[in-house]
């Protein structure tokens, strides 16, 4: 038997499933493919960052392949529409007989799944998927009704139940044996996709990305919960554009941080623990995107606040993007979203939260715009985060809790380093006027040119607290 194995959001040779089943199931070889589908990314707003960053994954896996024996191919298409008849040739072509790919949860590659799997099956090819992306997969975490949970404390305690339960535990899938050297060539990569150019500041690659991990589990791990919710310092593991891209699986960054914590799921290390929960977390969100297909969609989990009459404002939301809001913390939070493609886990809280609270602008085009920045960009986990930020969300913080952005920056980046670094022209104030420069120091903050503050965040925070009462 041969096989193709499609590799999506699974850049990586080490604990990758189906790759590995399909080394396992092919004794006669297989052969690996990557589409490029630049109107499925524009469809879904995925950043430029995020698609060069996958390039250098990309060239990474077609040296590991070609270590292994395996080529690479790699195929543009116009419209998705055009995939099943794509790998139906490429199959046909090539003489094999079963597909090999891992699941993505997002309804319309969901759809689009069913739909080469349906075309190749009725060509007498048989399809073969599997959960990759997941530690468990959907469907095995449920209440005692049957259903998914939509509350995240009760979904984490049978999460690890269930995993206790499991007498595999966590497996890793080897790396691929060497197969024999077929006469296919692998594909040169490309250097560039149209539309999807950018300026990358992150190192790619799933050795970069084992790397990281092997760092943070030394270094960091265990001062996670102190330093964690603090811009300013290294405190977070920065593995998401990895596992975004899959150059790094969760099996391998939870195993790895269990295994620190001499296997304790609630006790030991409480970094450990604050950093376990937090991939239980991104579990939760890729759950809820099976479980319920509007999330997809554009739709709030909470179909109610659908009845919220948003405002909307061009000249303040352009001052949101490019952070200009006179807010320190939130300007310095979209600064470095701009500048890098990634913004700290606190402050994707803050700024959401400026956003659909005191600006009271809808989520979805928040949402949208991180999206279009991010380069560690994830349906699930994005639309999670602004959802429970808007609170239209499962699990969502209750409408009443509006974040200070003040209060957040004197508390979360107490010397303002952090916001030097990303608002230089307030550097030279001091620890205090640094986090309200028009309130505590007016004349330096005009002198610098900072911004007016757009917003007053207690005159918006008694105003969202009563739209959102009336619904």
């Amino acid at each position: 038997m041969k096989g193709l194995v499609w590799f999506r959001e699974d850049l990586r040779v080490r604990d990758n499933t189906a790759l590995y089943h399909a080394s396992i199931a092919c004794n006669d070889g297989i052969i690996g493919i990557y589409i490029i589908d630049p109107s499925l990314w524009k469809k879904h707003h995925v950043a430029a960052c995020r698609k060069e960053f996958s390039l250098g994954g990309l060239s990474e896996l077609r040296k590991s392949l070609n270590e292994r024996g395996i080529p690479l191919l790699i195929k543009t298409v116009k419209h998705t529409s055009a995939i099943p008849k794509l790998i139906g040739h490429c199959m046909k072509k090539s003489k094999l007989d079963r597909l090999f790919y891992n699941r993505q949860y997002e309804f319309n590659e969901s759809q689009r799944d069913h739909l080469v799997c349906h075309y190749l099956e009725k060509q007498g090819i048989s399809c073969q998927n599997y959960d990759d992306q997941l530690i468990l997969r959907p469907g095995t975490v449920l209440t005692k009704s049957g259903s998914y949970f939509s509350v995240f404390t009760p979904f984490k305690r049978a999460w690890i139940r269930e995993l206790m339960s499991n007498k595999k535990g966590i497996k890793l899938s080897p790396i691929p044996k060497k197969q024999k050297i077929t006469s296919i060539e692998s594909a040169k990569i490309p250097k560039k996709i149209t539309g999807f150019t950018a300026n990358v500041r992150w190192p790619s690659g799933e050795k970069e990305a084992k790397r990281r991990l092997k760092q943070f589990i030394e270094n960091g791990l265990f001062n996670y919960h102190k330093y964690c919710d603090f811009p300013a310092l290294a405190g977070t593991s920065q593995l998401s554009p990895y596992l975004s891209a899959g150059m790094i699986s969760p099996r391998q960054c939870f195993l790895a941080a269990l295994i620190a914590n001499d296997y304790g799921l609630e006790h030991g290390h409480k970094g450990a623990i604050k950093w376990m929960n937090e991939l239980i977390w991104r579990e939760f969100y890729k759950h809820l995107l099976v479980a319920i297909p509007r999330l997809s969609m554009n739709k709030p989990y909470r179909l109610n606040t659908d009845k919220l009459k948003w405002r909307f404002n061009k000249k303040k939301l352009l001052a949101w993007q490019q952070g200009k809001t006179g807010y320190p913390i939130v300007d310095a939070g979209m600064r470095q979203l701009n500048q890098i493609g990634w913004m700290h886990n606190r402050l994707r809280m803050v700024v959401a939260m400026f956003f659909t609270k005191n600006l009271f602008f809808d989520w979805r085009i928040g949402e949208d715009y991180f999206m279009r920045q991010l380069i560690d960009g994830d349906l699930a986990a994005n639309n999670g985060g602004w959802q429970w930020s808007a609170s239209t969300g499962t699990d969502a913080v209750p409408y009443f809790r509006i974040f200070n952005p003040i209060r957040q920056s004197e508390r979360f980046d107490p010397k303002g380093n952090f916001i030097r670094t990303y608002c230089p022209e307030l550097k030279d104030l001091d620890a205090r006027a640094i986090h309200d420069p028009h309130t505590r120091a007016p004349e330096l903050a005009k002198l610098c040119g900072y911004p007016l503050p757009i917003v007053d965040i207690n005159i918006s925070r008694r105003s969202t607290i009563k739209a959102y009462k009336m619904i």
